[in-house]
């Protein structure tokens, strides 16, 4: 049995920080002495910050996001073009979406996709919320921006097939090589993609 080098509070924060993603035991037990080593400076800050977090998180109870207001600051936004709405999968998606600017409009998030071997169907995400939100609302478009993966085309062909006959236009992202990517490096699937995606120069 290895001995105890440090107390029970610091082997536990080190336990917590190696359940983030892209952080291990070595990355956790470096991040932990940093930041005792910088407690003014970066843990007592950090401490108050994640403690503001805890009190004030909550859901969006419109699109799903993840903000300290409900509905959260996009959805309240009025600047927003409310006749657009992209669907994703994730926060995560949400947040990269705004980060690059991609759309002015509103967004709903899933909580995942369909996917038989998980067990998860339309039930247990958020399909139905979206479908009411179209269907009582003034949003003409509805952008699928979810991952080209089979769950994922799965969960857009089922949440399409749901829209219709509602007056949406639906639209997904397009598939195909990144920019700044060479053909050499890309997998097949993309490259199909990027072909049937094709347009005129």
């Amino acid at each position: 049995m290895p001995r105890r080098i440090v107390g029970p509070e610091i082997e536990g924060l080190i336990q917590l920080l190696s359940k983030l993603p892209g952080m291990g035991p070595r990355s956790a037990r470096r991040a932990v002495l940093h930041l005792i080593k910088n407690r003014a400076r970066l843990l007592d800050p950090l401490a108050n910050a994640i403690d503001d977090v805890r009190r004030s998180v909550t859901q969006c109870s419109v699109c799903g996001n993840i903000d300290t207001s409900d509905p959260c600051s996009i959805c309240a936004d009025h600047g927003r073009d409310r006749s657009i709405i992209c669907v994703v999968e994730e926060v995560s998606d949400l947040w990269a979406l705004e980060r690059a600017g991609a759309t002015t409009g509103l967004y709903h998030v899933l909580g995942g996709v369909m996917s038989a071997i998980e067990g998860i169907g339309p039930d247990d995400l958020s399909i139905d919320d979206l479908i009411h939100r179209c269907a009582d609302s003034s949003v003409r478009e509805v952008i699928l921006a979810v991952n080209a993966t089979v769950d994922g085309q799965t969960t857009a062909y089922y949440i399409t097939e749901r829209l219709r006959g509602l007056d949406v236009t639906v639209t997904r992202l397009a598939h195909g090589v990144p920019v700044g990517g060479e053909l050499d490096y890309l997998d097949d699937g993309t490259l199909a993609a990027a072909i049937k995606s094709r347009r005129t120069f």
